[in-house]
């Protein structure tokens, strides 16, 4: 669900360049909460750290661009 969902938001980014910077923020928030949650689910998955790893890390990307908008 984490790389579909980054998926998604960054073609909704790349595609409406002018969007509202409120929009934005709602996007990349979702997309955060959808990578820490699915990480959480394969933290409980034997031999999903790789996945759980790929997700956090997803959700610290969105973090730093979150603190990009300040």
């Amino acid at each position: 669900m984490c790389a579909e969902v980054c998926d998604a938001t960054c073609r909704v980014l790349s595609a409406h360049g002018s969007q509202d910077e409120d929009d934005i923020r709602g996007q990349v928030t979702w997309c955060r909460a959808v990578c820490l949650d699915t990480a959480h689910v394969f933290d409980a998955d034997p031999g999903g750290e790789e996945g759980a790893r790929a997700c956090r890390a997803a959700a610290r990307a969105c973090s730093d661009f979150l603190e990009t908008l300040g």
